[in-house]
Order: C-alpha cells, then structure tokens, then sequence
C-alpha cells in the first residue's frame, strides 16, 4: 500500500484531557473528520468565507458556526461510541467478577490506571478477551506477530488500533440503516487507512448489486449507481469470485467499472465478500485517492474483520425490503419451499444449512425430499430425508463437484444448472453410479436441488439382447472366489445347454474345446488369470449334440483393492456363420496355401527338434531320500528354439548332478551349442571333480566353439549321504532355498559366464539341507519382465515360493503358472526335495 496513513484534509481532532470525562476522544483512538467528500462543495464551505477588510463578514461567520456545530456534532457521535465500549466493558466485569455497576466502574479506572492506559483503550481490551470474535482475533494474531517480529506495523500506531475496530463496530450496530453503517466505518477504522470512500453493497438473488450504504461520494454519484445488473463486470462483482477478496493497485490500470470512478481514477480499490455462515451478502467496496501497494497483513485482516461487520449488518435486513432492488420481497421460506418441492414432477430434495458451533457452514441438511425423489444407490427416502448431504452423498465432494456447486449457490444467490451430471452413491461401499439432470437455486436460507436421473434402463436392456441375438453373442461373469457363474440365454444357446443347465467355467473350457486349442486356451487363462489383462482367443467349441463352432472369447479381469482378480467377465460370440469370414478365406485360400505348408513344417521341425533336446516328460530320478522333478517350457514363438537346459544325473560316486544352462540366442546353432554343453559337463562330472572345476573345464569347451558362444550356467553336486549342496555359477542366477515357509537366494558366489575368456577360475559354495527343505535351480525366462529389474523379478518369485504344495510337482507347476515373465523366452526348472529316507 502506498501510504496507510489518514490524508492531509483529514486532521486528527483534539482530544480531551477531562479524567472524568468518557476518554471517548483521545488523540490516537478517534480520528474526527471534516465529512466525506463531496458533504460540502461550496467554496464558501471550504474557504471559512469571505472576509472583509473590518473582519469576518456574516456569511463566513455563519460558515464557521456551521462547521463548529459539525465538529462538535461528530465529537459527541465518537463520545457517545466510546461510552457505549466502556458501558459494554462495566457489564462484562459485572457479569464475569459479580460486581456491582459502581464497583465494575472503579474497577475498570483503576486497573487502566495500572496499565497505564485510557480507561477506553481498557475497555476495549476487555471486551476482546470476552468475546472471542473475528474482530478479537484480528487484534490478537496482529499482537501476537508484532510480539514474534514478524509484523511492521505499530501496535499504537492510530492505522492499526483495537479501539478503532470496536468503535467502527459500535457505530455499526447503533446505526438505524447500511447508510449509517458505511458512514461509521469510514470515520473510525478506514480514514485511518488512508481510505476516501467507502460502499456497502448488497447481493440479490438474481445476481444483481444494490448500493446499500455509501460514504465519501457524491450524492449524485451514488444515485447513478443505485443498482448493478446481473452480470455486469464491476469491481464489487470481482470480490463475489475471489475468496481473498479483489486488490486493485489503480482503478485506470484494470479498465473495471465502479462507483467513484471519475473522482479517483488512479486510486486504488479493493473489493471483499461480504459473508457469514457460509452465505455471501454483499460485497465491502474501499477507495483510496492514490495507488495502492499491496496491503500489510494486519491490514487485509482488518478489512476482513469489517466486510464480516457488513455482513451481519445485511443479514438483519427488514425481511419485507426490495432484495437485489428488484421490487420483490424474499422468497419463501422453508415451509413454503417444502410445499413447493412437493408441486414438482421430478425429484428434489430441501436443504437447510449446517453451521458448526463457530457458526461457519460444513454442510448442507436434507430436510426434505419429495415424493418423487429417486436415490442414485436405490436407498428409500426415510434413509436420505434428515440426513447430511456428505454422509448421504460423500462423493459429492468428489470429482462432480455437486457440492461445490450447492455452496456456491447458497454463498451467492445464483442458481446453477448442468446437463448429464455423473452423480454416484455409495451403498455398502460399493459405488453406485447414475447421470442426471441438475438444477440448483437458493429460496430465502434454503436451497431447492431438483435431479432428472436419465432411467434408460428397460430401453437399453432390450437393445442390448437384440445385439446380442444379432450379433451371436453371450455374455457371462464369473466370480473367482465363490465359484458363482452368470450366463444371459444367449450364451446356453451357443453351447447348445438348456438354460436350466450348469454354467461351465473357465478353468474347463478346454474340455469343450478341440483337443488342438488346449495350448490356445491356456495361453488365454494364463493371461487373464495370472497376468490379469484382457484377453481374447479363439477356438472351436464341440456341442454335446455333436455341432462344432468356431468360437471367440473376449474377457477381463475385475480387479479388488490389493490388486488381484476376483471376478471375471466377459462374451463369447460364434463366428461360424460369418459371412465375411468365409469370403476372406476363401479369396486368400490359394494365395497362402504354399505359406501355411512351408509354416507347418517349419513348426513341426521346430518341435521335433525341441522333443529331441528336452523331452516334455522327464523321467523321474530314482534316488534315496530325494525328490526330484524338472519342467521345461519352449517359448511361445516356437520358430525360435532356444538354448535353455537342464541336466539331472545320478554318478557313479553317488553324487547327484544336477545343473541348469542358458546359451545366448535362439536358433539352431544355439540349440546345437547347448547339446554340447549340456553332453560334456555329462562327461566331465564322471571325473568326480567338483561344480568349479566341472564349471572351469566347461568354460574352456565353451570358448573354443565356432560361432564366439557364451553361455551361463549353474552346477550342483548332491551328497544324498550328508543332506548338503556344493555348487558354482558361471554368470547365472543363484538357486533359491525353500524352507519353513521361507524363501531365499543362496549368496552370489563369483563366477564369470562360460565362453567370455579362455581360462576362468569359479568359486565354490556349499548349504546344508534339511528333511523338508526345498532348492529350486532355473533360467531367467522364469522371471524376466521388460518392466521391472531382474532384482524386482527375482523377488516376485520368493514371493511366490514361500508356499510350498505337498508336492515337488505341484510346487514346479505353480511356479510356472504365477511366472509373470513377459520375454517369450524358454523356461528350465528344476527342483530337488530332501525327504526322510
């Protein structure tokens, strides 16, 4: 701000030095002003009046009487707010210390005395401790800060006073109208800011701004601005929309209109909502005559403290004056808008506001709902009626902004309206989701919400089954934790079932399918079920009447908080009949004819050559007190045969060889590689040397290949004898330990991948093994994810590994199941399970 001190016409009125009179005018408490401007524009007025040469001539005699009874006039008004604080300051001792009038008074004089203050200033201090009021908490926060350093404005100083504010207050609640009130809060607390002028105006229903009260503008000006209509762009419309009220530096510099605007057109404004319980009155409009710098704290807070002031001010109002100067009385109350709300067609509902013990507004209550209400969740009216809009609707709040919307109404008077609002309901923690019409208006205290919920319900349905019956399509969701199954008719239709017939569950469709779509199929669940996305496949369905359709399924999976699936839904729609299909097959039948023979063959040598490397079905090993069990799985592209393998050999010495290996690549000559290695680490464990040195001779086998082949590997020797593990790494994952419910990586012994260098050393670790206890050895097509860090990965499969089945083939099959491996890569595993011999 510029300058927050009283202008120069603007002098300080003497105070009075009586001690028994009310301290009422004291210099720095009550500034007297010579009137606003623009009281008096005679230039005799201003000038005192002429003079002649023998002295004052009667004309300015006659001026100076007049100015003389102005100024004694404003001198009794202050006095007689001061006597009014002291007054209010003697009760609050009577009633909190049980004195009598005569001893509340001594009492006050004597502890001002000791204060070392004047009994008013006293008085006010008083009274901002009892009352605990916006006005004693701006007075306490600008104490407190100026105490702490953090405010430069002066506690004595006359801009910022106790004194001021109460008086200013004092003078508004004596005054018989806003006019007065305007005039008050001028003399007392805003010419102390350098403040010319001043506005009260209020708000009306339809939007519009009256001028309630004025002070420091001309009378004609004032009338030209009488009423603002709804949505002219002024400065008091500007502090409807900003919560903070609107600061303007120069009036010139924004362009806006307002009241005053050719007497002051450099000065500065500023614009305040006026509002209590969360309702917006009017708007508190202050003018300097020069630009205006951004305001102290102190300084906005007191100006909140008196648009607050005006507000109560306003909410007093005569309920039978024009509102908004429209010429109509206030709208009906709560008992005519209840009967109202029942007149209509469509559903409403009555609120009423809810303030809290501060008397601020936290929410809205349903008081009344009409006959034709219908809840969004299905509730009965006797659930919502007299509840809070929050507990009935708390995701009001939420992204719809309804009860943002309904504020707004209520603070400002402006109805509001929408078109296919999202409204939801919470019934039982499950949100239920509807869309309606809205519209919002406030009547008096009382806001009327009327909703047109869009009840296309039966509409859609039946469109629905026509699309479904045209297009061959059924539908079905399934609940994975109760079993429950829903199919529509058109679904049993397609599997050719009476509909009183059992639904078939996902987990069984291969049974119902061709036994060549089993693979197809599972490829299906296993990324629905494990990988929870949306899948699709399709198939060919063999009805019990013998008819076999070509089928496609679509389905996702329905997620809860923690992330898992527990409902499954989805369609299966039958494109046997396709028209389209069929004419595509047989228009590009010759030209891919020679593509699909050369495709079959290829996969078909592709298996061949994979059956061969790695049978499907390993032959169980046969040794005491150990189980033992392998699984391989190809990747899914099958034109490109991995390196992957596994090895597990029962040696001559009794130890049980058992190893995992990954060469890098896919094709044959990775294939033919991993033949290699896989035969010679076979070989060289006949030796009886130990996993690094079987790891050593291995590397250099792997060095000498043509083709510059590197591979990784891990090698264990098995003491059945003695429970315990000795076993190397050549740049592979380290085998994971199972035991009681726990599970862990074994430590990341040194061990550089085979083929990199021609001679490698590796590193031996041995663990001891328990009855009971479980190792797990694989390659990294278990875990790898294009996602997440092999770290992430390898901790998802401990995660997984912690439960243990009862068996070691029930444990190796629910490992590859929960696999969440992305890279289409093969898959070796293999597990060892010491049991009691």
């Amino acid at each position: 701000m510029s300058e927050l001190r009283p202008s120069p016409e603007r002098p300080e009125p003497p105070g009075s030095d009586d001690p028994e009179g009310v301290p009422g005018t004291p210099r720095d408490v009550v500034p007297v002003d010579t009137g606003p401007p623009g009281a008096d524009d005679t230039p005799e007025a201003a000038t005192g009046g002429a003079d002649g040469p023998d002295g004052p001539s009667p004309l300015g005699r006659l001026a100076a009487t007049v100015e003389r009874l102005r100024r004694e006039v404003r001198e009794a008004h202050a006095e007689a707010d001061g006597r009014a604080l002291i007054e209010l300051a003697k009760g609050i001792l009577v009633e909190r210390l049980g004195y009598g009038p005569a001893q509340a008074a001594r009492q006050l004089a004597e502890l001002a005395e000791q204060a070392r203050v004047t009994p008013l200033e006293f008085a006010v201090d008083v009274i901002n401790q009892a009352a605990r009021d916006r006005l004693s908490e701006v007075t306490a926060a600008f104490l407190a800060a100026t105490a702490a350093g953090t405010e430069t404005v002066d506690p004595a100083d006359t801009h910022f006073s106790p004194v001021r504010l109460r008086a200013a207050e004092s003078g508004a609640l004596a005054a018989q109208d806003t006019q007065a009130v305007a005039e008050s809060l001028l003399e007392h607390a805003l010419a102390p800011l350098g403040a010319e002028a001043v506005a009260i105006w209020a708000l009306g229903a339809d939007g519009s701004l009256t001028l309630a009260g004025h002070a420091g503008f001309p009378v004609a000006e004032a009338g030209r601005w009488r009423h603002v209509p709804p949505g002219v762009a002024t400065v008091g419309r500007r502090g409807l929309t900003e919560r903070s009220g609107h600061w303007i530096r120069s009036l010139a510099e924004t362009g806006l209109p307002s009241i005053g605007q050719h007497h002051h057109p450099e000065g500065g404004r500023v614009a305040v909502a006026a509002g209590t319980g969360g309702r917006i009155h009017g708007v508190l409009e202050i003018v300097w005559a020069v630009p205006l710098d951004p305001p102290p704290a102190p300084v906005v807070r007191q100006v909140e403290a008196l648009a607050e002031l005006c507000a109560h001010t306003l909410d007093t109002g005569s309920p039978d004056q024009d509102h908004g100067g429209t010429g109509r009385p206030l709208l009906p109350g709560v008992t005519e808008l209840t009967d109202l709300a029942d007149g209509l067609h469509d559903p409403a509902l009555v609120l009423v506001p809810h303030l809290d013990a501060d008397g601020d507004l936290v929410d809205f209550r349903i008081h009344h709902v009409n006959g034709r209400f219908l809840d969004p969740g299905g509730r009965p009216r006797a659930v919502i009626n007299g509840a809070l809009v929050l507990e009935a609707y708390p995701m009001a709040a939420g992204h719809s902004e309804l009860f943002e919307r309904i504020e707004r109404v209520y603070a400002t008077g402006e109805p509001y309206r929408a078109h296919r609002m999202r409204l939801t309901a919470v019934v039982d923690e499950v949100p239920l989701a509807a869309v309606a019409d809205i519209n919002i208006s406030r009547h008096g205290d009382c806001v009327l919400l009327i909703w047109r919920i869009e009840d296309d319900t039966a509409r859609l349905a039946s469109l629905l089954q026509h699309a479904q019956r045209l297009g061959r399509i059924g539908g079905f969701e399934e609940n994975l934790l109760t079993g429950e199954i829903t199919w529509n008719g058109q679904l049993f239709h397609l599997y050719g079932k009476p509909d009183s017939d059992t639904p078939v569950p996902l987990q069984d469709l291969a049974g119902h399918a061709h036994p060549d779509d089993a693979v197809t199929i599972g490829r299906f669940l296993r990324t629905l079920l494990h990988h929870r996305r949306p899948a699709s496949t399709a198939f060919r369905l063999q009805r019990p009447d013998g008819v076999t359709r070509h089928i496609r399924v679509v389905a996702e999976p329905v997620l809860d908080s923690g992330g898992q699936p527990y409902v499954v839904r989805g369609a299966y729609q039958d494109i046997s009949a396709h028209h389209w299909t069929e004419v595509a097959l047989a228009a590009t039948r010759d030209q891919l004819a020679h593509t699909e023979q050369q495709a079959s063959e290829r996969n078909r040598l592709t298996l061949q050559l994979q059956h061969a490397i790695m049978p499907p079905a390993q032959t169980p090993l046969a040794v005491p007190g150990l189980d033992l069990a392998v699984r391989y799985r190809p990747a899914e592209t099958q034109h490109l045969v991995g390196g992957d393998w596994y090895d597990a050999v029962l040696l001559p010495s009794g130890l049980v060889l058992v190893c995992v290996g990954d060469v890098a690549g896919h094709g044959i000559a990775a294939a033919t590689s991993m033949v290699v290695l896989r035969n010679a680490l076979r070989g060289l464990a006949v030796t009886g040397a130990g996993p690094g040195q079987l790891l050593s001779w291995l590397n250099m086998v792997t060095h000498h290949l043509t083709g510059a082949v590197t591979a990784t590997a891990v090698c264990g020797l098995y003491d059945p004898d003695r429970h315990t593990l000795r076993w190397a790494r050549a740049g592979h994952l380290p085998p994971v330990l199972v035991r009681d419910g726990e599970a862990e990586a074994l430590p990341l012994v040194k061990g550089l991948l085979l083929g990199a260098v021609p001679e490698a050393g590796y590193l031996e670790h041995e663990v001891q093994l328990a009855v009971g206890d479980t190792l797990l050895m694989y390659t990294d097509g278990l875990i790898e994810r294009r996602d997440r860090s092999v770290e992430e990965s390898l901790a998802q499969l401990l995660t997984t590994a912690r439960t243990v089945p009862p068996t070691l083939d029930q444990q190796l099959d629910r490992l590859l199941t929960h696999s969440r491996s992305d890279t289409d890569d093969d898959t070796c595993l293999v597990g060892i399970r010491v049991a009691s011999r």
